[in-house]
């Protein structure tokens, strides 16, 4: 699966990816805010990374910054399966922090997940890094009521966790389509083939799927 937005591409994870995943996510800054990534952060953990089996229903995605020379790997984002519960995470490299590429990133991969036939979504942030947490504000996610000390392998330490979930997926995609979602283009993995998808309002899919 890819996906394309008004400024970023959003694809699967390549073995030529290990050297520029390193350089972007090497950074403690972000490190420390994930929770299962290590710190520091080398080229072989990067390596480890795109060799991990990942189901379809889970996807992970390279966040690239399209531009006319050729895309940057500027982060990632995807869906991850814990316990029987659907997960969406991501970071973006510090270069391009305040730049709205999380939230657009993260919108792309929500409606992905609705395709998928996900119906609720849940997330966390670490209380001492707020900017998280208002990324998941604006995507619709509330606060579940749950506050956990979580282990970070980036921190080598646990830290207060504050669980977020979006209960009703179609009904926060569909208000924010309403609000200006963006253009987003989704994709199937031929996608260098000629048989494009293009993905229709989702309004429009959701008359589909009922």
């Amino acid at each position: 699966m890819f996906a394309r937005t008004d400024r970023l591409l959003l694809r699967p994870v390549w073995n030529e990816d290990a050297a520029a995943l390193a350089k972007a996510i090497s950074d403690e800054a972000i490190v420390r805010n994930l929770a299962m990534a290590p710190w520091p952060y080398t080229l072989q953990d990067a390596k480890e990374f795109i060799q991990i089996e990942r189901s379809d229903m889970t996807p992970n995605f390279m966040v690239m910054r399209r531009s006319h020379a050729a895309p940057e790997l500027i982060g990632a984002c995807g869906l991850l399966n814990r316990n029987g519960a659907i997960e969406i995470g991501y970071w973006i490299a510090r270069d391009h922090w305040g730049l709205g590429y999380a939230t657009e990133a993260a919108k792309a991969v929500l409606r992905i997940a609705y395709s998928l036939g996900h119906k609720q979504i849940h997330a966390g942030y670490f209380a001492d890094n707020p900017a998280s947490g208002n990324v998941l504000r604006k995507l619709g996610f509330v606060e579940s009521g749950s506050i956990t000390s979580t282990f970070s392998k980036g921190r080598g330490a646990k830290a207060e966790l504050i669980a977020m979930q979006i209960e009703d997926l179609a009904k926060t995609l569909t208000l924010n389509e309403q609000e200006g979602g963006g253009n987003i283009v989704m994709r199937p993995p031929a996608y260098y083939d000629s048989h494009y998808v293009h993905e229709e309002s989702f309004e429009t899919i959701l008359k589909t799927a009922a």
